[in-house]
Formats: structure tokens, C-alpha cells, sequence
């Protein structure tokens, strides 16, 4: 563009406008090709994921969360006239350690809910596969507990306010339309009697009774913590006999599941931390179930046989291990509190430590090994039907 201006002398000025080369109009098109192909790949990847993505992987959430109750549980204030040297010194452990804890859980169980949300809406077949599966329904109660022990352990609500009422109804009417629906199908019509479908899975059902109840408990709500303990704990003592017998429903449980095993003595444990927060103490009735829990305990790990299989390779079934071993010392940590006694105080810190070990250990595998998170060969995935992402 020329331009002619007046002055002492004519002078004229010469504009070069540029105008787009071939060289930047292929930049262009390789960019816009390079996002199409990563966008593309990206959308794969979360394919893949949610396709063997199950309610089973709140195993993890299960974990960290019973591990942040627990160690709530052991550095809160004790009264000043215990002489309990351990508590004293379990207390001396910095409040950041919890609550970097708790944050981790609180992240984990965010990141698996909204994993699964969308598992929901894009692979719709696959959870009504794992619906009518009669494993993976009963981990459906898995996230619901998740919820209901960070609520206990959480360091910014306390039982009294109302944002804890109304969250513990948010994650407590899940478990009551969840029991609705599986332990009405054990005796009406149907083919999913219990003596066909139960296996030791079908214990996260009560679970889920007690935790709420425990929950409800702290909030002084004692008729529906009786209510949530009566309906858990009725089920079972049914469930129990029908286990305890063998029946063959039980033996259809895939080998690389045994981990799950763990669980019977997991439900004893938070019945007795269940009812300790009823009754206002630990008292015979809490001790009796803790001791029951404990003879489970000691006869599974008296049977490592039993475990040889699915403990070959690595897999997020091991996170079964977690959560029965924590809540387990949280009902130690209650009945040495209740006792006060050296053996007691013993077996609280042996079992502390034990699931603190645990749960480090598979965080560790966890992040070192995230592939194997996701195997081709899972009995729970290996049950659903591909459905694309559209």
C-alpha cells in the first residue's frame, strides 16, 4: 500500500501486507490433524478404561477411608485421667498426617465416583450386567459406605451440624433401596434365591446396614441406628448360616476373588463398633462380636493356602485385604480403650500397624503397577457386554 505525504521533501512509504504461505496453512492443517488423533486416542483410552471399570474398584475407596477413621480414631483426645501410654503416644502423631489422609480419600472416592457415573451413562448394559451379576451387585454398596465412613472421619463436620444430617441421608437411602431390592429377591419369588447366590461378597450388604448405623448413632439418631443394626444384622446371622453351610452358591466365587474372604470377619468387627456407638459403650455385646472377629481372623490367616491363587499376580482384588484389617483394629482400638489392659493395648497396636502396613503396601503396588489395575482377565469385567462412547 502506498501513501503520499506533504512535507520539504516527497516521500513515499511502502506497506507489505503478508499474506498466508503454503508453509503456515500445512502448520495449521497438522495441528488441527494432531489434535484430531490425540482427541481420538484420548476417547479410546477412556473407552478402555470404563469398559473393565467396576463397582469392585471401590475396594480402594473402602480402604482409605476406614484407614482415615482409624487414625481419627487413635490421635483423638482421650480423657486426662487414662494413663494409656500408647494413646498418649499415638497422639503425639501432627494433624497434617490425617488430614492429608483424609484429602486422599476424599480424591480417590471423587475420581471413582465420577468414573463410574460415567460407566453409567456410556456403558449402560454393563452395569445392568453387573446388577443382575450375583458378585458385583453387592459391591454396589461399596462407594455408599465409602461415603458414610469419610462422613464419620471428617475433620470439618461434626455429628451435631446440619450438613451431617443431610449427607448421611444422601448416603444412607442408597443402602435401604439397595436392601430393598437384593434381600427382598432372597425370599419372594424368583431365581436369585440366597442359597444360589450368596457368597462371602453378599457380606458388604450388611456392612453397609452397620456403617449407616454407626453414622446414625453419632448423631444421637438412636431409632434409626436400631433400625439400620436390626436390618443388617438379622440378615447376617441368615447369611452367616447359609455360608457356614456350603451350599453351591458358595463355590462359584472366582479364585482370584478369595481376598473377599476377608470379609467375614469384617462384619462382626463394624457390628461391634456399630453397636459400641449404640449402646454409649463397648460393652458385652460389642466384645462378644470382636471376638468373634477374631477367631475369623486368626482361622483365615492360619489357611495361607487358601489365598495361593489369587495372590500370583497382582490385582485390585487385594485391595479385599485393606479395609477387613482396619476395621478390625478400629474394634481393638474401642475394646482396648474399654479395657485398658496390656494385652489389649497389645493387640491394638499389632493390629493398627498391621493394616497400616497393608494399605501402604498396596498404594505402593497400586502406582507401580496401574496397569495390572485393569486386567483382560477380571471375573467381574469379563461378565459385561462392549458398548461404545458415542
Amino acid at each position: 500500500m502506498a501513501k503520499l505525504t506533504q512535507g520539504s521533501q516527497s516521500q513515499i512509504e511502502l506497506t507489505i501486507v503478508p499474506t498466508p504461505t503454503i508453509r503456515t496453512i500445512a502448520t495449521k492443517n497438522n495441528q488441527h490433524s494432531l489434535l484430531i488423533v490425540v482427541v481420538q486416542r484420548i476417547k479410546e483410552s477412556l473407552r478402555s478404561i470404563l469398559s473393565r471399570f467396576h463397582a469392585g474398584y471401590f475396594r480402594i475407596s473402602l480402604s482409605l477411608g476406614g484407614q482415615a477413621l482409624l487414625w481419627k480414631t487413635l490421635i483423638e483426645p482421650i480423657d486426662v485421667d487414662d494413663t494409656d501410654t500408647i494413646r498418649h503416644v499415638l497422639r503425639m502423631f501432627h494433624p497434617t498426617a490425617f488430614l492429608a489422609l483424609w484429602f486422599l480419600a476424599l480424591v480417590t472416592l471423587i475420581l471413582l465416583s465420577f468414573l463410574y457415573i460415567l460407566r453409567c451413562l456410556f456403558f449402560t448394559k454393563m452395569v445392568k450386567v453387573e446388577f443382575l451379576n450375583h458378585v458385583g451387585v453387592n459391591y454396589l454398596f461399596a462407594p455408599w459406605i465409602s461415603w458414610l465412613l469419610l462422613l464419620q472421619s471428617a475433620p470439618f463436620v461434626a455429628p451435631k451440624e446440619v450438613s451431617y444430617l443431610v449427607l448421611w441421608w444422601i448416603f444412607a437411602v442408597p443402602v435401604v433401596a439397595l436392601d430393598v431390592k437384593i434381600y427382598g429377591q432372597w425370599f419372594t419369588k424368583g431365581k436369585k434365591f440366597l442359597s444360589t447366590v450368596a457368597n462371602p461378597t453378599s457380606q458388604i450388604s450388611v456392612i453397609g446396614n452397620l456403617v449407616g448405623a454407626q453414622a446414625a448413632a453419632n448423631m444421637g439418631w438412636k431409632e434409626c441406628a436400631v433400625c439400620l443394626f436390626s436390618l443388617g444384622m438379622v440378615h447376617y446371622l441368615v447369611l452367616f448360616v447359609t455360608l457356614y453351610q456350603r451350599l453351591s452358591g458358595g463355590n462359584r466365587l472366582p479364585a482370584m476373588l478369595r481376598p473377599v474372604f476377608f470379609l467375614f470377619f469384617a462384619a462382626p468387627s463394624v457390628a461391634s463398633l456399630a453397636w459400641a456407638s449404640i449402646a454409649g459403650a463397648f460393652d458385652t455385646a460389642s466384645k462378644m462380636l470382636f471376638f468373634l472377629s477374631l477367631f475369623f481372623f486368626t482361622s483365615l490367616v492360619c489357611r495361607p493356602a487358601l489365598f495361593k491363587r489369587s495372590m500370583r499376580r497382582f490385582n485390585v482384588a487385594w485391595w479385599a485385604y485393606s479395609f477387613p484389617l482396619t476395621v478390625l483394629a478400629l474394634a481393638s482400638t474401642e475394646y482396648a480403650q474399654e479395657v485398658k489392659g496390656g494385652i489389649a493395648n497389645f493387640l491394638m497396636l499389632l493390629l493398627s500397624a498391621l493394616s497400616a502396613l497393608v494399605a501402604i503396601c498396596l498404594t505402593v503396588f497400586s502406582l507401580l503397577n496401574p496397569k495390572m489395575l485393569l486386567p483382560d482377565n477380571d471375573p467381574i469385567a469379563s461378565l459385561h457386554i462392549d458398548s461404545p462412547i458415542s
